[in-house]
């Protein structure tokens, strides 16, 4: 009797132990907005966890973002459409990272690192580069390396930047961000570039990959997207793959150019998800996770442990030309220097459309060629001299010869001007930029 009652406990055991942990699932108790309320077993998953959850005759991906009173609340990769009341939420296997190859290169993928160029699948590599990697220890980081010739006059002589340097585009918008990028990209002397087009116009991608990146700049590049329709989260994961493909380039000992444009719209994605959970909003509605988030994507950038680089340019598309909102001044704070670009100079037809006076490289004196440095001074000293008088002098208010300084300078500003336009099929190298500068100014 006792001998058949522990048999029937061996086996029960048995059977329980051969039980499929994924037959246990959750309930769907509430939709509100992105955010789905799921009670039952899978409450044990933590923050960052995936689901999948039962919508209509497909199961949509989800991401526990917070937890509240015996439910967890998810956002969806996707639409909300087709999730019912009691549906089933099943616990889902996270993905960390992905497996990245130098195959890649030439690629177009979306937030997953999956290819949606058409190209059909990609390689997989040895090596789990994780999305959400802690930048390098401050004390293992390397120095800054040699000033980078990017191909553009205006940025290598009076914003000379170096490898493993992070710098902002702070513009509004139609601007000309979407251009400079396509010529650093093209022209720039790096290994290789990653660019994340993040919350960007869908009609735009096509557009920027075949026009102004063009053939040349998409072979050595690998280009993230994620579009504007798309959900917050997939937006804000766009950002973080395309800082894990430029570490595992940067591992490979290259230099590597990263560009994302833009970063206000991954903070603005970061904000959707730090209100959907009840996250107070701070200034102009954005949520003390975004400022938290910015220097942790941010700061992944730059020079790393090894021979490797990455040399970061960062897009901040200013609010209504604002470039002291919060995101843009949270930004400036965190990065190695600022490009600002202003619609009035867009307006009068001069591109790219810097204000240089405006705009600085936190590098220099010191990535600049010691030999041009007094000319480069005297350039932008001429140009502050005629933009204190411009209004005057466009007015005819000012009479010729009252300074010599502002004499020079208004004989100077059509010269200069001419020095600072450059059409985006254009390159110029570093040293060529110097030498037609001094030309310039040695009309003076």
């Amino acid at each position: 009797m006792v001998l058949a009652k522990n048999t029937r406990i061996t086996r029960l055991t048995e059977a329980l132990s051969e039980i499929d942990p994924g037959d246990f699932y959750g309930r769907v108790v509430a939709v509100r907005g992105l955010v789905i309320s799921i009670a039952g077993p899978v409450g044990r998953i933590p923050v960052g966890g995936r689901l999948r959850v039962e919508a209509g005759s497909r199961f949509l991906t989800c991401e526990v973002i917070g937890l509240e009173q015996g439910t967890i609340l998810a956002m969806p990769f996707g639409s909300v459409e087709g999730i019912r009341q009691g549906a089933r939420a099943y616990e889902g296997s996270a993905v960390p990272g992905l497996r990245p190859d130098p195959s890649w290169l030439g690629r177009v993928l979306n937030g997953f690192g999956e290819p949606i160029d058409g190209k059909g699948p990609l390689i997989s590599g040895g090596r789990l580069m994780p999305f959400r990697a802690d930048p390098p220890q401050a004390h293992t980081r390397r120095r800054l390396g040699e000033p980078l010739d990017l191909g553009i006059r205006v940025l290598d002589t009076f914003l000379t930047s170096r490898r493993g340097q992070r710098m902002g585009i702070f513009a509004g918008s139609g601007v000309g961000k979407s251009v400079m990028l396509s010529m650093i990209a093209r022209n720039a002397k790096a290994d290789c570039a990653v660019i994340g087009l993040i919350g960007e116009r869908g009609r735009e991608v096509q557009e920027f990959i075949e026009d102004d990146l063009g053939p040349e700049g998409l072979a050595r590049s690998v280009v993230v997207v994620a579009t504007s329709d798309e959900s917050p989260l997939m937006r804000r994961q766009a950002a973080w793959t395309s800082l894990s493909l430029a570490e595992y380039f940067r591992d490979r000992d290259q230099n590597v150019l990263l560009m994302m444009d833009s970063v206000t719209r991954f903070a603005m994605a970061q904000r959707e998800i730090g209100l959907s959970v009840g996250e107070p909003p701070t200034s102009k509605g954005y949520t003390p996770t975004v400022f938290s988030e910015l220097p942790r994507l941010l700061e992944r950038a730059g020079p790393g442990p090894g021979e490797g680089t990455i040399t970061g340019f960062f897009t901040v598309l200013v609010d209504g030309d604002d470039h002291n909102e919060p995101v843009a001044d949270a930004v400036r704070g965190i990065l190695d220097g600022h490009i600002v670009m202003e619609r009035s100079i867009a307006e009068r037809g001069r591109y790219p459309a810097v204000n240089v006076l405006k705009s600085i490289s936190r590098t220099l004196p010191g990535s600049a060629d010691p030999a041009y440095w007094p000319i480069v001074q005297a350039a932008r000293a001429s140009l502050s001299t005629y933009s204190d008088l411009e209004e005057l002098i466009r007015l005819g208010a000012y009479k010729v010869g009252s300074n010599a300084e502002v004499d020079a300078a208004i004989k100077l500003f059509p010269e200069l001007e001419n020095f600072l336009r450059q059409s985006k099929e254009e390159s110029t190298s570093l040293r060529d930029s110097y030498a037609r500068l001094a030309s310039v100014m040695a009309s003076m």
